[in-house]
């Protein structure tokens, strides 16, 4: 029996000097299909910036190589584990993320590479990212959660000058559901417009994302803003003013729902042509010829039912001051279209009243036939007086 027993376990011992399975001389090389070569791996992964850096740029900074190998898995997340898109080199040499980081963020770098043997090598490191000394912010517009019209403009006016434009552009996506070409135009320095090539269609689900934090949108000035914003396109509502008519047919959803009577810019004083875009409303509201250039020729402190069009004062709004045969006939105000009204504001049946009642922020308004110039794109929010070519360009 003992004898039996040594030969059995010469036989067992013996069976790994075959060589079969074990990767072949020295460790180099594979063995058998599926088994990888023994030894410690060739490629070699390096991490920019350097394990422990701080203050790091959150442009340009972070980037991930491998030597004599190929990258396999990289993966960087801050604290939070938000992960960070990158995008890896055809030959997988290289692996670089595709937006800016955010500032003032810890992030964790896991990254492995395979060489040609197959075998492995990973790469642990951790990085913050600078604390901006100086920041920007953008204030947009239409609300979260808003309901608006078909002419309303995703519209962001900065708090600073932005000099690096292509960056900030980048880092706002808007979107649309049904789907439907966007594109951005700037305004200046300070103000970015998004819109489609016409106006939007009812319905239309529109989301914008703000990830301007870590964005340098000037030499040392970097923005701080992270969010999403959701609003939704009511009806489609459309009026046209005929400033020569005096008459304003207000259209929803392709069926004339009202004509109603109006007076608009008197000649010396006259109401701009083109698209223009509700942009505010107010039950009441005070109006100051001073605020707008027309010295103290009107201070009317209880103007009802108003509704911007223009930075410039370009409002519709109820009168109640004039008789109301002017409306339908002659056109007497300071370059705004009123609507018959009472004082208060306070009988729902007047136009002006029926007129708030029925208009969504964003409803477009069309003044055609006044003897006046075509507003400019950026007094309010109008830029659909730009031509699609225009726009994009």
């Amino acid at each position: 029996m003992l004898l039996g027993a040594l030969l059995l376990l010469v036989t067992a011992c013996g069976g790994s000097d075959s060589g079969a399975g074990t990767g072949g001389e020295g460790g180099k090389g594979k063995g058998q299909a599926g088994q990888v070569a023994d030894g410690p791996s060739d490629a070699v992964v390096t991490v920019s910036p350097k394990d422990g850096a701080e203050s790091v740029a959150t442009s340009g900074a972070l980037k991930v190589t491998a030597e004599q190998g190929k990258l396999t898995e990289v993966e960087v997340a801050d604290s939070k584990g938000n992960k960070v898109e990158g995008k890896l080199a055809g030959d997988g040499a290289s692996w670089t993320p595709v937006r800016h980081l955010a500032a003032s963020t810890k992030y964790k770098v896991h990254a492995v590479a395979k060489d040609e043997s197959g075998r492995e090598s990973a790469k642990d490191t951790v990085f913050t990212t600078l604390v901006p000394q100086n920041t920007f912010i953008g204030t947009y517009t239409p609300e979260d959660g808003s309901t608006v019209g078909v002419g309303m403009p995703v519209s962001i006016k900065f708090n600073r000058g932005i000099t690096d434009p292509a960056a900030v552009e980048k880092a706002v996506k808007v979107t649309a559901q049904p789907s439907v070409p966007i594109e951005g135009h700037w305004f200046g320095n300070d103000r970015l417009d998004f819109r489609p090539e016409k106006y939007w269609a009812a319905g239309t689900k529109v989301t914008v994302r703000l990830d301007l934090d870590g964005v340098e949108g000037r030499p040392g000035v970097y923005g701080e803003q992270a969010k999403t914003i959701r609003f939704t396109i009511g009806r489609s509502q459309v009026s046209t003013v005929d400033a020569g008519a005096h008459t304003m047919k207000v259209v929803r959803d392709g069926k004339l729902l009202k004509n109603v009577p109006i007076t608009a810019g008197a000649p010396s004083t006259t109401t701009y042509n083109g698209q223009m875009v509700i942009s505010e409303k107010y039950k009441v509201t005070r109006m100051n010829g001073a605020t707008v250039g027309f010295g103290g020729e009107y201070d009317i402190k209880d103007v009802p039912h108003a509704m911007r069009l223009s930075q410039s004062g370009t409002f519709v709004h109820g009168n109640y001051w004039a008789s109301a045969d002017t409306f339908g006939s002659s056109n007497v105000s300071h370059g705004c279209v009123g609507l018959r009204d009472v004082r208060g504001g306070g009988d729902p049946g007047m136009p002006s009243a029926w007129f708030y009642d029925n208009s969504l922020i964003g409803d477009v308004i069309i003044v055609k036939n006044s003897k006046d110039k075509e507003i400019a794109p950026d007094n309010g929010l109008n830029g659909w007086n730009m031509s699609w070519s225009e726009w994009k360009a």
